[in-house]
């Protein structure tokens, strides 16, 4: 099977991404996180880097693994047990890991946001939510139920979402944050959104959106985020001609 240049294909992921431009948390290390030997016949995504899918990974013997979450948001070192083992099976197995956490959230087509909007069905969208001189989400003005808003989300994203039902039953305008961004709610209400979507949150903003009058829906920190991982691999495998697959390991969170 021909190789594609690893180098070629992580230098196309940081200029589409915008990797460079993109403030992102702490330990995020967006972009090549780990090499191979240079080349790439075989992608794969997932939503995190672990050892459970590197594994994976290994067994369908890929040697590019895409990621949203990647290996270094806790400290590694030192690397024994099985920091050692995840070393070593990726060194062993010539597996590259590519990593993009808030530039595949942000993008405009392939990210998480854009696509759990458009699944939804919801159009006409408008940054929302600034922080740091940057839109987290995406927001929409539309009229829909809460209960058929809610039976949307589960139908995308093939988990039950948590309701919490702190406004009306019908909804006019609504924020969209994949992953865990239930810790925004007050920022949300103030951007003037009726209902916020996005994956999970703490137990204290139950109280907190009967209180704001803002209806939240939970869709899973990790069910709302395989969009991105998925769309930038399909991208990948377009135009470089490299097959791609989805290792789907689901947290349940």
């Amino acid at each position: 099977m021909p190789k594609v240049l690893l180098g070629t294909i992580v230098a196309h992921c940081d200029r589409i991404l915008g990797v460079a431009d993109i403030k992102d948390f702490p330990g995020a290390a967006n972009g090549l996180q780990v090499a191979n030997g240079g080349g790439v016949s075989r992608i794969v995504a997932t939503v995190d880097a672990s050892l459970a899918t590197v594994k994976l990974a290994v067994a369908v013997r890929a040697d590019l693994l895409i990621v949203h979450h990647g290996l270094f948001w806790n400290v590694r070192q030192p690397w024994t047990g099985r920091n050692y083992e995840l070393l070593r099976l990726l060194i062993e197995s010539n597996l590259a890991v590519y990593s993009s956490h808030l530039p595949l959230d942000f993008h405009p087509k392939l990210g998480n946001n854009v696509i759990l909007c458009a699944a939804l069905g919801l159009k006409k969208l408008r940054p929302f939510l600034f922080k740091d001189g940057q839109a987290y989400g995406l927001q929409s003005q539309t009229k829909i139920s809460r209960s058929v808003l809610a039976s949307r989300l589960q139908r995308v994203t093939g988990e039950k979402a948590l309701i919490v039902p702190g406004g009306s039953k019908h909804c006019e305008r609504i924020g969209v944050i994949t992953g865990g961004a239930g810790d925004f709610l007050q920022k949300a209400a103030e951007e003037g959104v009726d209902t916020f979507i996005t994956g999970e949150g703490p137990h204290w903003t139950y109280a907190l959106a009967e209180e704001l009058g803002v209806n939240v829906l939970y869709g899973g920190h990790y069910a709302t985020e395989t969009f991105g991982v998925k769309a930038l691999a399909a991208h990948l495998s377009k135009k470089f001609g490299v097959p791609w697959t989805f290792l789907d390991h689901p947290t349940g969170l």
